[in-house]
């Protein structure tokens, strides 16, 4: 009984799911191609229309997990939070989950979330053109191997940075790192070697390209970490109302000065950067390994 009460909720949830994204997909697209015009006022607002109509999307799906898949969601640290800053948002990413996740947490709270995305996601069947209308950065990043087999590419990265967040000099802005670069899984863990318990190692560069292009305008950084006390859900467990809680601590830090600086050519620095996010990600572990331990006990 409890694995088709688990298949209902799947058809009825992706079903609204997919229903709540067609609706919203053709006006965030249309202001998308609108802000082609060359003037600058007409972007902006076209741009804010977009976003406060995914806020609209993004609400939708907040219903449709209240009503078909409700779940107890804990959250804490909220407090400090404007929707007129700017935010770099610093998270441990496990499932696709944890985008539905924050965006519920956070709308209303902070300016719309921006995701940097690999390039190859533009081409996902609606999804890639409705994230292009909002600005999302599609990125491309250049390997260690390329590098050593064309030198000229150095610096690519952060020109391609620096080129994606002039978008989000005008109004305020939620820009979101999975710092891991993937989502976690055991293998993935054991394959690293990595030193955390329940996380994968950090990536520095792709934070460090963003304060660098951002710096002036990014005033806070929020740390995000999120648990799930059931074990990691795939989307689809979620679909089928079998997360039944989710465990989400919020820390609100001002963005020290020191962290900005050349990742790409100060070695000092880069050194500096990456014990900076090694601290941060052994505090987030030591998070995680609290809240599991509150679980079994």
């Amino acid at each position: 009984m409890r694995a088709v009460v688990a298949l209902f909720r799947q058809i009825v949830s992706v079903g609204l799911y997919t229903l709540n994204t067609l609706f919203w997909f053709l006006p965030i697209v249309l202001c998308g191609v609108l802000k082609i015009i060359p003037i600058k006022p007409w972007r902006k607002a076209m741009s804010a229309l977009a976003k406060a109509m995914a806020s609209c999307w993004v609400a939708g799906n907040s219903l449709n997990q209240k009503l078909i898949t409700p779940y107890k969601l804990k959250v804490t640290g909220l407090e400090q939070l404007d929707k007129k800053d700017w935010y770099l948002l610093v998270a441990n990413h496990q499932s696709w989950v944890d985008i539905l996740v924050m965006q519920r947490i956070f709308r209303g709270r902070i300016p719309f979330l921006n995701f940097f995305l690999k390039k190859e996601l533009l081409y996902v069947p609606f999804l890639g053109l409705a994230w292009w209308a909002l600005d999302f950065p599609f990125m491309k990043r250049t390997s260690k191997s390329q590098l050593k087999k064309n030198p000229k590419l150095r610096g690519k990265d952060l020109e391609t940075t620096r080129k994606a967040c002039e978008k989000f000099k005008e109004m305020p802005v939620s820009i979101v790192n999975f710092v891991e670069g993937t989502r976690y899984t055991d293998a993935k863990h054991k394959r690293q070697n990595s030193p955390f318990n329940h996380l994968l190692k950090p990536k520095a560069g792709g934070i460090a390209f963003v304060l660098q292009a951002m710096g002036e305008q990014i005033s806070k950084i929020v740390n995000v970490t999120i648990h799930y006390p059931g074990g990691i859900p795939t989307f689809m467990d979620f679909a089928g109302g079998k997360v039944k809680e989710v465990v989400v601590h919020v820390e609100v830090r001002p963005l020290d000065s020191q962290l900005i600086g050349d990742y790409s050519n100060d070695n000092a620095f880069r050194v500096e950067f990456q014990q900076h996010l090694n601290a941060l990600w052994q505090e987030k572990d030591s998070t995680l390994k609290q809240l599991t331990q509150q679980k079994r006990n």
